[in-house]
């Protein structure tokens, strides 16, 4: 019985990414083991276990053969799946070295560690698959800088702008979010080595000894203490994954007004059929990365919740934990495959943003207008005047332009202050600035 959209046989290839295996128990299990194996390496290594002893055990952890489904029992007994792990490891290392195994950890120490081993892992993959997407969205913003098309605000025609400002936008927080995630690896990628209550005292006083040679075996930082019941870390890479699948959700809302049958400026994408309209070529894609986004938003506060870890140790939060990061970090990866997905197909129809740019029969331009008129006449006197001659414009369908070049005699060459290609600002210096931004360390 499937439960989980994510890792459905009929949906999982829409809502996951089926090269992101980091969560399964298999992957889980083969972390768990590094960390065993680790720890008998270095406590052999200072003499806190027999030499002998560590080498069975690393080599038990290396051959060792598990099904999930072989922990399953234990693991619903006493609520994690460590005891029955290290039952499993005894038995396979068998004799007088079978008792060092697990030397001084607790289950924490061990679930905890794995789960960062596996999110690291996670997010090489994950940064590889922001940076091409990065990558797309800078080139198209630099070859569409000069492209002119109507920017809407409160989904009403505003002013001119281009498709390359607008692509622009979507780029610039993601290329935050790289930065943010360089910022906290550092935080993240931590050992979790406490012992029962977080002061290691099974290892007397060869504890930090042995954290500090089990977090260089395992090329992970470590930390002042152990963070058992500070989950500070994973609650910022919740916000950071729902701060990634938000902005793709800015994204892909966009494509998806721009893409509609009455407006048709871009396209991107393989529209998804209808069941029952021949003509109908539906935004899937963008729809899914909005769909995850939403998601995330709504898991993200539950993460949070974890940060309210009770004493020493609370099976409540870490649960808790294991029920939502994963579907966080899944759906992270499916966004950023979909919007890789958007991105390489994205496609400007200059011909519809021209004629859309036309339909407002000079509207867009009233702010230009007014600015030109206030030049020769009191700022308020020239809005008064532009407010009268746009509500002229709309109630007899007739163009902006023509209806100020009758009501007032200023010398202004009304052709050229409602060229929408003359509004534009400081549009392609922006997207020079960011598309340099995005090509940074490339």
């Amino acid at each position: 019985m499937t439960l989980s959209l994510f890792d459905s046989p009929l949906f999982g290839p829409l809502f996951s990414d089926p090269a992101v295996r980091y969560f399964d128990d298999e992957a889980n299990l083969a972390a768990l083991l590094r960390f065993e194996a680790a720890l008998a390496q270095v406590e052999g290594q200072l003499g806190i276990i027999p030499a002998s002893a560590a080498t069975a055990i690393v080599q038990a952890c290396a051959t060792l053969e598990l099904a999930p489904t072989s922990l399953s029992a234990a693991t619903a007994a006493v609520g994690n799946p460590i005891p029955g792990l290290v039952k499993a490891l005894q038995d396979a290392v068998g004799g007088e070295a079978a008792q060092f195994v697990h030397w001084g950890a607790t289950s924490q120490d061990v679930i905890d560690t794995g789960l960062i081993l596996r999110l690291r892992d996670y997010l090489v993959a994950v940064e590889g698959q922001l940076d091409q997407v990065i990558a797309r969205l800078a080139g198209h913003a630099q070859a569409q800088q000069g492209q002119v098309m109507v920017a809407r605000t409160r989904s009403q025609q505003a002013v001119p702008t281009t498709f390359g400002l607008k692509i622009a936008d979507w780029l610039a927080p993601l290329l935050r979010h790289r930065a943010r995630l360089q910022e906290l690896k550092g935080r993240l990628f931590m050992l979790q080595f406490g012992g029962a209550a977080g002061s290691l005292s099974a290892l007397g006083d060869a504890g930090l000894a042995v954290a500090d040679a089990l977090a260089n075996q395992l090329d992970l930082t470590n930390p002042m203490m152990s963070w058992h019941s500070q989950r500070d870390s994973l609650a910022e890479l919740a916000g950071w994954l729902s701060l990634v699948s938000g902005s793709l959700g800015k994204m892909a809302g966009d494509l998806i007004l721009l893409g509609q049958s009455e407006v048709q400026e871009v396209s991107a994408g393989v529209g998804g059929g209808s069941s029952t309209m021949p003509q109908k070529a539906n935004p899937v894609s963008a729809e899914i990365v909005q769909a995850l986004a939403r998601v995330n938003a709504g898991l993200v506060g539950q993460l949070h919740q974890t940060l309210l870890h009770l004493q020493e140790r609370d099976g409540a939060t870490w649960s808790q934990e294991w029920l939502v990061l994963p579907q966080m970090a899944v759906a992270t990866a499916a966004a950023l495959r979909h919007a890789l997905g958007l991105a390489d197909s994205l496609a400007a129809n200059p011909q519809a943003m021209s004629d859309n740019l036309a339909s407002a029969k000079g509207l867009l331009m009233a702010e230009a207008a007014a600015f030109a008129i206030a030049r020769h006449l009191p700022k308020p006197q020239a809005q008064a005047l532009l407010k009268t001659a746009c509500r002229t414009a709309l109630a007899e369908q007739r163009p902006l332009q023509e209806i100020l070049a009758e009501s007032t005699d200023l010398p202004l060459d009304w052709d050229a202050v409602f060229d929408p290609a003359t509004y534009l600002g400081v549009a392609d210096d922006l997207v020079r600035r960011v598309v340099a931004e995005a090509n940074k360390n490339k």
